[in-house]
């Protein structure tokens, strides 16, 4: 082998190394956060309910985006909280403010996510109920 071709492989390994630390961030997510486990059943839900009405292309676009806002924003959530208990294992009201934030931030885009469901699914379903 070329020594040039050596920082080239060593620079892929780290790359493929940092590709495992982030799939063990998303085990971690799955193993140890009920909220975003519950997310994922919701999103199942919903992505087996868009392909049984055969939503378009553009619903497709839609609720992808707003799936992976709600399991981006719970994967930020469970980072700020693990952080904050690192350094601030005690009761301290910034603490609390910080993890109510970004739960409340959780909560906003879930509720995107459900307006949009909403403004999918609805006139598919309002359709089959009245045909």
């Amino acid at each position: 082998m070329m020594k040039h071709s050596r920082p080239l492989i060593r620079g892929l390994k780290k790359r493929v190394r940092s590709f495992g630390f982030a799939g063990h961030g998303v085990w971690l997510l799955v193993r140890t956060q009920i909220h975003f486990r519950i997310h994922l059943t919701a999103a199942t839900v919903v992505c087996m309910l868009g392909a049984y009405l055969n939503i378009t292309r553009v619903e497709w676009i839609a609720l992808v985006v707003v799936i992976g806002a709600v399991l981006i924003a719970e994967g930020f959530n469970t980072a700020l909280e693990f952080l904050t208990d690192l350094v601030s294992p005690d009761y301290h009201e910034l603490a609390k403010r910080s993890k109510d934030v970004a739960a409340g931030a959780v909560l906003l885009a879930a509720l995107m996510a459900l307006a949009v469901g909403f403004l999918i699914f609805a006139p598919y379903l309002l359709t089959a109920e009245s045909g």
